[in-house]
């Protein structure tokens, strides 16, 4: 008898079976993993996105939807954000939304404070001398929004020692304008009059010079050139603004003739004209119901040597709108007020409707004795405030008709100083250039409503925080180890 046979037969029949397991384990093992590999393929190329949150706070709107789905050229969007800022989040968010929509746009994240190297090389290209700012390019054609333009503040905690408040998000609104503004097929062009002493953007000098403006106007996406009136003999077909700059002498009357046929064109115009100055504009701005007078606005209560007037609070209008929280500095302006009021312009289309912009406050005066040093308030010479040193005039349509007329426009500044080289800051650039967009019809190129920023607090007792303790540290794990 082979007992090794009879007891080797079921070992071998076993070891066949055994070995059939392994095999059939590998191979559903493989299949499974094979399987995975196929779903996450699928879904990496056919991913589907639902926002299910209560008030789709990063949810595209409509217009950005169909703004992206018409992009054609690369959009590249570089952050300069620090991550600790408060806006950080959201737009991290918010540009995540942006690269989903389109494969057109392609962000880049640059911290200024690691990436050094990265941070100077795009800074030099993009001309960038801030954090928190997003700078987006089109083939060479940028656009910058820097933190304050995508979000609106409650300033009223600052009364009490606080920091204010963001109470609404506007990154969507300025970051699709921003892209419409880059892929307009035409980049709009301002120039600059010369010829009469004016401020010259192509001079580096601190007190006088305008190239820091100049290179403000570019970012935003404007062309800036020189014009004199001498040489052209007409203002260009092309010029989408004219900026007169504090001119020193007297424009002549043929020039005033020019300039008063663009404006019959249905012409843009920005002027800033100094205290103690004749330009010969006189009969033109007379004629546009804009009153200018040989004086000077001061204001005790908003200076600090005497010879600077602060903007804190503006007038309202679509050009200061997005002004409220910011202070601008003008520098011994002269007034320059609506010659009549807007209820005695009344609605014709014909009339100018003359709206000011900015005022000292009832503390101020318009002092007319030049000479004067201090100045004081003289009941019988000088006019109280509030007196208006800045004003925005339109003639065209009457405002709530919806006809498609383009408007002649026109912004006038009683100073030049506050847009100088030494003078730019933030608020008095913001003020320059929200009047310029106004004139350029840009003040607002994609309408998308802001967010409104929720703050959502959990209250909970003593023994819910501990119940919850328990089920997050203890329960749960032990749960997932089970």
């Amino acid at each position: 008898m082979d007992l090794g046979n009879e007891t080797g037969s079921p070992v071998r029949a076993w070891g066949k079976r055994k070995f059939a397991i392994s095999v059939n384990t590998l191979v559903a093992l493989g299949l499974a993993i094979l399987l995975v590999l196929m779903v996450n393929y699928l879904s990496y190329r056919h991913n589907f996105r639902m926002d299910w949150s209560r008030s789709r706070y990063y949810s595209l709107s409509d217009k950005t939807l169909s703004l992206l789905s018409g992009l054609t050229n690369r959009i590249d969007a570089v952050v300069f954000f620090q991550p600790g800022h408060e806006a950080y989040e959201d737009i991290h968010n918010l540009l995540k939304e942006y690269e989903y929509a389109t494969p057109q746009v392609r962000v880049e994240w640059v911290d200024p404070d690691r990436d050094i190297a990265r941070t100077e090389e795009l800074m030099r290209k993009y001309q960038v001398d801030q954090a928190n700012v997003v700078v987006f390019d089109a083939g060479g054609r940028s656009k910058y929004v820097a933190a304050r333009d995508i979000a609106e503040y409650d300033y009223t905690p600052v009364q009490f020692g606080q920091p204010p408040e963001r109470v609404m998000f506007k990154g969507e609104q300025a970051f699709s304008s921003a892209i419409q503004s880059i892929t307009e097929t035409r980049r709009q062009i301002v120039y600059f009059l010369q010829g009469h002493r004016e401020r010259d953007e192509d001079s580096f000098n601190r007190a006088a010079g305008y190239s820091s403006l100049a290179q403000e106007i570019s970012r935003d996406n404007a062309d800036v050139r020189k014009l004199t009136l001498g040489e052209a003999q007409a203002i260009p077909v092309d010029c989408d603004a004219l900026v007169i700059a504090g001119p020193q002498k007297r424009i002549s009357e043929q020039e005033l003739g020019i300039i008063r046929n663009y404006l019959e064109q249905k012409g843009r115009l920005l002027v800033m004209l100094d205290a103690m100055t004749q330009t010969g504009l006189e009969p033109l701005m007379a004629d546009w119901g804009v009153r200018l007078s040989d004086d000077v606005v001061v204001d005790a209560t908003r200076t600090l040597s005497g010879r600077e007037l602060f903007i804190t609070k503006y007038e309202m209008h679509p050009i200061t709108g997005k002004l409220a929280g910011e202070t601008s500095i003008l520098y011994l302006p002269r007034s320059v007020e609506p010659a009549v009021s807007a209820e005695e312009a009344g609605g014709s289309p014909d009339k100018p409707r003359v709206l000011p912009l900015a005022k000292c406050s009832e503390a101020g005066w318009a002092e007319s004795d030049l000479a004067q040093n201090p100045m004081k308030f003289d009941a019988e010479t000088d006019r109280p405030g509030p007196v208006s040193v800045a004003v925005a005039a339109e003639r065209g349509p009457v405002p709530g008709i919806d006809v498609q007329i383009r408007p002649t426009r026109l912004v006038v500044f009683g100073d030049s100083d506050f847009v100088s080289n030494s003078a730019l800051t933030g608020g008095n650039t913001d003020f320059f250039l929200s009047a310029l967009n106004w004139l350029l019809e840009r003040s607002e190129l994609m309408a998308i409503a802001p967010k409104p920023i929720e703050q959502n607090r959990l209250t909970l007792t003593d023994i819910q925080l501990r119940m919850l303790h328990w089920i997050l540290v203890v329960a749960m794990p032990l749960l997932v180890a089970a």
